[in-house]
């Protein structure tokens, strides 16, 4: 009787051969230890339990002779990586007297009590930078949508009243061509318009995106491309069916993830479209509107035709879609270095 959260009933932690498996109504062990997995893939690892818990058949409570410092106990069962003397059978196993023959340097009990608090000294700060490390990594992640945001806002870089009005733009791409009514982008600045994505896109369904090969290997040179965010799957050595009509954006019509594509690739996916942004549009533009723009909804539903080819995208000169992109990609660059260093 093993239940996934803490209640009333099931008030006390009940531990394994891989850790925690939950709570139940009774205990069987009282006070600070280390525990040692006895059974299972993770045999050898170490926990520790503190106050009243149940130790089943699998878990090892450790306990000492003589008087040990807790926290060094533990430490330097971490230390032991006790795996490494499991049985290597279908269901890894560590017998108790294994352990017993492993062996151990004991220093005295005060050194024990200074060498745990150091460690504990040094695990703080290094849960300190780790957590910094995370709070940077989405501070960077929230910069980077906050500038495409203002990039297709027409406030991240200055305007130039010389620069050819976007609707002149459009209207020769289309000379039937009409602004959309502007929508949700209010107070663009001057020479801006908004339009349909499907204005300025042509988009094609792959007929050969099926791959006959099974195996990938990283040593090909063509990356095989499928529905999903990460699109890449793998890399084959097929020449059949490639795609090379480039740069392009791939777009998931589940998702509506989307990627600009500039190396030629084969398509697996038949929920994959590529998109061929018209000449006369930065296609860099494009990909960092469609980055921040999502559909939502079943993830059986296909968006392309009835909905996402109907967002409106505001567009402006063409001279400013240049500064654009050019001053994201400086501040990307940064990020992305900041990122790394990480």
């Amino acid at each position: 009787d093993i239940s996934e959260k803490q209640d009333k009933t099931h008030c006390f932690p009940c531990y394994g051969g891989n850790g925690l498996r939950g709570y139940v109504s009774s205990y069987n062990r009282e006070g600070r230890f280390p525990l040692i997995g006895r059974q299972g893939a993770l045999c050898g690892n170490i926990n520790e339990a503190n106050g009243r818990f149940y130790a089943t058949e699998h878990a090892v409570v450790v306990d000492t002779y003589c008087d040990t410092n807790i926290d060094w106990a533990i430490n330097i069962l971490l230390y032991l990586n006790l795996n490494q003397y499991a049985t290597s059978t279908a269901q890894p196993g560590l017998s108790v007297a294994t352990i017993n023959e492993v062996m151990v340097p004991v220093p005295p009990l005060k050194e024990q009590q200074r060498i745990s608090q150091k460690l504990n000294d040094w695990f703080c700060l290094i849960d300190q930078i780790e957590q910094g490390k995370e709070d940077l990594q989405t501070t960077i992640k929230q910069t980077k949508s906050r500038i495409l945001d203002l990039a297709i806002h027409g406030k991240l870089v200055p305007q130039d009243p010389n620069d050819e009005p976007a609707i002149e733009l459009l209207k020769r791409i289309n000379p039937d061509f009409t602004p959309c009514d502007n929508g949700h982008y209010t107070q663009l600045p001057d020479g801006w318009t908004v339009c349909r994505l499907e204005q300025i896109i042509n988009y094609e369904q792959p007929t050969a995106y099926i791959v006959n090969s099974t195996t990938y290997d990283d040593s090909y040179l063509t990356p095989v491309l499928t529905a999903g965010k990460s699109f890449i799957i793998g890399y084959t050595n097929e020449t059949a069916g490639i795609y090379s009509n480039l740069p392009c954006i791939i777009f998931d019509d589940f998702t509506t993830d989307s990627k600009k594509v500039d190396f030629p690739f084969k398509v697996k996916s038949s929920a994959m479209k590529i998109l061929k942004i018209h000449k006369d549009i930065e296609i860099d533009y494009v990909a960092m509107f469609m980055s921040i723009t999502r559909l939502v909804g079943d993830t059986h539903k296909r968006y392309w035709i009835s909905e996402y080819s109907k967002l409106e995208i505001p567009i402006p000169p063409k001279a400013e879609q240049k500064r654009i992109v050019y001053a994201s990609r400086e501040i990307f660059t940064q990020l992305d270095e900041i990122m790394e260093s990480l």
